[in-house]
């Protein structure tokens, strides 16, 4: 049996790959089954000094995310020995990746692009996996789709179920057993009581730190000694009647050296600029995303201790500036620009390549492996969905064999 923790983009791709094979598998899930117009409960709490975005119940944060896939890392991966070309072109066809049609571009969204052409921008509209065809265009994006037309986790984990997969949910996985460093079972926590189930191979999904934890008491006490996560602020200002906010949000992409840019209606813009006429329909915002250096670690206890480089402060200054000028090209008055605080998403690299697991994925505990942003060697500073999909399928691929 294999034994797959997690739900997200990781586990949930290769539970259907391993499943549709006629591979006895079981999914455990720490959170609820959910639906996904209700996900917005979900949202993890941390320390109070680190605002970082992740979900715990099925299809982990894919289900609040903007499906937004974009290769990154490819490079990198290289020096690795990891060629993601045919499990991304595999994943992409899965999963229907594209820019969303003309149909589905706002007027918020056309302004961000425009602007980004006049100002010579590397501007594009972002891959989505999204379907248009079940797509309302609410806004809501971030909240948990209420019409399940944006890929999630969870649409794997369904397919998995559908192939013979067992999913148990609510299920709080302390650690991995091992005997005489091979795989023997996993340990976890349902409904109070305490329970094991024998596994001759076991892939933690569970996230950059959830996976992180499960490690440690799985005795490879340097995970998690190190953390990356995407910074980022939102910059906004008023446009009249620009009704962003009913967008389907992050649709258009601009790529500079050390940050991204895309569209993103943050509710903090209009309840921070002071006109009483302003309405949530009056705003147009843009998210900034850059790199991080991985500057902080993850407690036994699961908290994220973050600390910030000059690096990252430059970059995310760089990117918040253009951010301005876009804005300022789009038709936003100047004078009300205004940005959010200072967010992170996307943590990874509590369990490297080339430091926790190998170039399979694999830890020093035989058939106990990784897969999920925990893996990836630096931040990619982009999107990572696909990525972790893509490194996925190329894992379930290896598993089969």
């Amino acid at each position: 049996m294999i034994v797959i923790v997690g739900t997200g983009a990781g586990g949930g791709i290769l539970s259907r790959e391993l499943a549709r094979e006629g591979i006895d598998v079981t999914i455990l899930e720490k959170g609820q089954y959910i639906h996904s117009k209700d996900a917005f409960k979900y949202y993890d709490k941390y320390s109070d000094e680190v605002d970082l975005l992740t979900t715990t119940c099925i299809g982990g944060s894919t289900i609040v995310s903007m499906a937004n896939m974009v290769r990154a890392l490819d490079e990198e991966l290289l020096d690795y020995d990891i060629d993601l070309s045919d499990a991304y072109d595999y994943v992409e066809d899965l999963i229907n990746v594209h820019p969303l049609d003309d149909s589905h571009i706002g007027k918020g969204t056309q302004a961000f692009l425009d602007a980004g052409y006049e100002l010579g921008l590397q501007t594009m509209k972002m891959p989505k996996a999204i379907r248009e065809d079940d797509c309302i265009q609410c806004g809501k994006c971030a909240f948990g789709c209420p019409v399940d037309a944006k890929f999630s986790g969870k649409d794997f984990i369904d397919g998995a179920v559908e192939y013979g997969a067992t999913l148990v949910c609510q299920a709080d996985v302390k650690e991995v057993i091992s005997e005489n460093g091979v795989v023997s079972g996993v340990k976890y926590v349902k409904d109070g009581n305490e329970e094991i189930i024998k596994a001759e191979k076991v892939i933690l999904s569970a996230g950059a730190i959830g996976s992180t934890l499960i490690l440690r008491k799985s005795g490879i006490s340097k995970a998690g000694r190190e953390i990356f996560f995407d910074p980022f602020v939102s910059v906004g200002g008023y446009l009249k009647d620009i009704k962003f906010n009913s967008e389907v949000q992050m649709a258009g992409l601009i790529i500079g050296k050390n940050f991204v840019l895309s569209p993103h209606y943050s509710s903090y813009i209009p309840e921070n600029i002071d006109d009483e006429s302003l309405t949530e329909n009056d705003i147009l915002s843009i998210m900034v995303k850059t790199a991080d250096e991985g500057k902080g670690y993850v407690t036994d206890d699961g908290d994220v201790v973050k600390t910030n480089s000059i690096q990252d402060i430059r970059c995310l200054a760089e990117g918040t500036a253009t951010a301005g000028f876009v804005l300022e090209r789009a038709g936003v008055d100047p004078n009300t620009i205004i940005s959010t605080v200072y967010r992170g998403a996307h943590p990874g690299g509590t369990a490297k390549i080339g430091d926790v697991v190998n170039s399979n994925l694999e830890t020093e505990i035989e058939n106990l492996f990784v897969c999920d942003a925990s893996v990836l060697p630096i931040s990619p500073g982009k999107p990572p969905i696909l990525t972790i999909l893509a490194l996925s399928k190329r894992l379930a691929d290896y598993l089969k064999k």
